[in-house]
């Protein structure tokens, strides 16, 4: 992470854009650019060779008007409260745009899982819940997992959380192993969901997907499951970048002919890394990690972290990209923005492109209430209508008023926030 690049900072930005727009008053804008609750504390832990460590943990809970909040828990050695400010924002404005009753929360902890054994994740795990109990449940808080947290994260949090409260709850968080309480299609959600909008954004300007190019920043389970499916749709991707934890920097991985998921998968860690001596076996080229933005292709799909997409390299974009879709949370910042209108690239915004994995994350809330699960492909189904009806939604008022995708999602989001917080009474 850029510790210069404040997150929250560019959420408030893009916040205020849109207020000024909806003429919003000053209460209201007050209300809505800051967190409801912020919990910050420590857990400490005895660590497998017998010494003690203290981790600092993290839980923000943005808004509540539509629902409880929703959101992941991060393990990232360089997390702040200011990125998980961002994230819990944007998660607001995420559930309120694909219209699924749930406020925007985030968390995390500062750590890197690459150094600490199973024992010592669970040991977080349990801790990060022993300080948040009181302050989670079906109704009130659910959390999922986000960047270097799983499904086992997830189940040893929800059994921490059952054994302080005496019950099972398996609604209090989402992202559990199929089986325990998971739904199926969770793993796919994220990365078919960014998809399912990218293919809507082709036929509005005019592209057949099985036409197109791509490259991807990330390999991780948004980025593999995105990959598998815009392949199978019959799309091309030529470049994956992705995070080296050995040499401590990112590699792009790159095939002109097009790249096999299925084999890149066989070849890449837990975390998304991808083995380079492999890669090179198989025929990759490697790039510098940051040459993923400048290939020549249809599509750049962000996938990783916050802050990818700047002022600094926005101008490297390869003519011939005519769309972006932002997998990853705030991939873009406003300036870089603001170039990407002038070019005329058609951006699918991150709180609609990655809304897939909150929209499942929802389903298997829905699942766990009946005690009834669905097969993945009615998930799946569900997740494509939900997905298009949200790209539809906000591609109309963009044509309609003309606006920048970004900035009629917002509208969208935004408004539906506001509208429950009077009803509520509360601005």
């Amino acid at each position: 992470m850029n510790m210069a690049f404040n997150p929250f900072e560019m959420a408030k930005e893009q916040f205020d854009k849109v207020a000024d727009y909806l003429n919003l008053d000053e209460a209201t804008r007050d209300f809505l650019r800051n967190p409801e609750k912020e919990y910050s504390f420590a857990i400490p832990i005895k660590m497998d060779d017998g010494t003690a460590k203290v981790f600092r943990g993290f839980r923000v809970q943005h808004n509540n008007a539509l629902g409880p909040a929703k959101g992941g828990i991060r393990f990232h050695p360089e997390e702040t409260i200011d990125t998980i400010r961002a994230i819990a924002m944007w998660m607001t404005w995420k559930c309120a745009v694909v219209d699924i009753p749930l406020g925007g929360g985030n968390g995390g902890v500062i750590c890197d899982p690459h150094n600490l054994s199973m024992r010592e994740q669970e040991s977080i795990c349990r801790g990060w819940i022993r300080q948040m109990a009181k302050n989670l449940g079906p109704l009130q808080d659910v959390p999922a997992p986000d960047i270097m947290t799983n499904a086992q994260h997830m189940l040893w949090m929800l059994d921490e959380f059952e054994k302080i409260h005496g019950k099972k709850q398996p609604g209090l968080i989402t992202g559990k192993p199929v089986g325990l309480g998971g739904s199926l299609g969770r793993n796919e959600a994220a990365g078919y969901g960014l998809i399912f909008t990218a293919r809507e954004g082709l036929k509005k300007i005019g592209l057949r997907i099985n036409e197109t190019s791509a490259s991807f920043q990330g390999f991780g389970y948004v980025a593999q499951s995105a990959v598998q499916l815009y392949n199978l749709l019959g799309g091309k991707v030529i470049c994956v970048s992705c995070w080296d934890q050995k040499d401590n920097c990112s590699y792009a991985y790159r095939k002109k002919e097009g790249i096999d998921p299925k084999q890149l998968q066989k070849i890449t860690d837990k975390f998304g890394g991808v083995n380079k001596t492999k890669a090179v076996e198989l025929g990759y080229e490697v790039l510098n990690g940051d040459e993923w933005i400048d290939q020549e292709v249809d599509i750049l799909f962000p996938c990783a972290l916050e802050n990818q997409i700047h002022i600094n390299n926005v101008s490297q974009i390869n003519p011939r990209v005519k769309m972006i879709a932002e997998g990853a949370n705030g991939p873009t910042t406003p300036e870089a923005d603001n170039i990407i209108k002038e070019r005329n690239i058609f951006l699918i915004p991150d709180f609609l492109a990655n809304a897939g994995g909150v929209s499942c994350s929802y389903f298997e809330q829905v699942q766990n209430n009946m005690n009834f699960y669905w097969e993945k492909e009615e998930v799946l189904a569900k997740l494509d209508v939900k997905m298009t009806s949200a790209f539809n939604a906000v591609y109309k008022l963009a044509q309609k008023k003309n606006m920048f995708m970004r900035d009629a999602a917002y509208v969208i989001a935004i408004n539906r926030v506001v509208q429950a917080c009077r009803e509520r009474g509360w601005i």
